[in-house]
């Protein structure tokens, strides 16, 4: 099984970089890796386009009637999940989630976060850029703690409090003010 050995960015911004939103959900989740879905001459094979949507419907509980439906037509949680699924099949070593959760109902946080740990699990590293701290604590390994562009901090989160990492953050801006020092 070949994976692919570069880091994939998750966009934050699903609706504008990360779906075609007119597209259906069989479509999207097939766009990275075309190539596993085509037969000779580079056409692409619907009934298993079909099958691989289906196949990650199902593992990811994306709940719609149809892998032919467009991807508009659905939740954020569910859009979320078949931005998921469209990186999943690209099979990468790396998954870099720039806030997956943004926009979407508790339920559905609880699914991705759910699936991020499957993805761990499968030995797969996940890393997750997230403004909010109780997530972070939540579902973090280690905690990289950025301010202004830079990185300020770093900590396991077994020892991490929302009150350490906020004082690395008004740390780092005091040494800013005072010019570095």
């Amino acid at each position: 099984v070949q994976t692919c050995a570069l880091p994939i960015y998750v966009t934050e911004d699903r609706k504008g970089n990360g779906l075609i939103l007119p597209q259906s959900i069989a479509f999207n989740t097939t766009m990275a890796r075309l190539d596993k879905v085509t037969g000779g001459m580079g056409v692409v094979d619907a009934v298993k386009e079909n099958m691989v949507a289906e196949e990650y419907r199902e593992k990811l509980k994306t709940k719609t009637p149809s892998v032919q439906q467009a991807a508009g037509n659905l939740s954020g949680g569910n859009q979320q999940k078949v931005l998921l699924a469209k990186w999943m099949f690209a099979d990468a070593d790396v998954l870099i989630l720039d806030e997956p959760t943004r926009g979407i109902d508790v339920g559905a946080k609880y699914e991705i976060y759910g699936i991020m740990n499957d993805l761990v699990a499968q030995g797969k590293s996940v890393i997750m850029i997230s403004s909010e701290l109780p997530e972070i604590l939540g579902m973090a390994d280690r905690i990289y703690v950025m301010s202004e562009g830079k990185m300020v901090a770093e900590m396991n989160a077994a020892d991490a409090t929302q009150e350490k990492i906020m004082a690395a953050i008004l740390k780092s801006e005091k040494t800013e003010e005072n010019g570095g020092e």
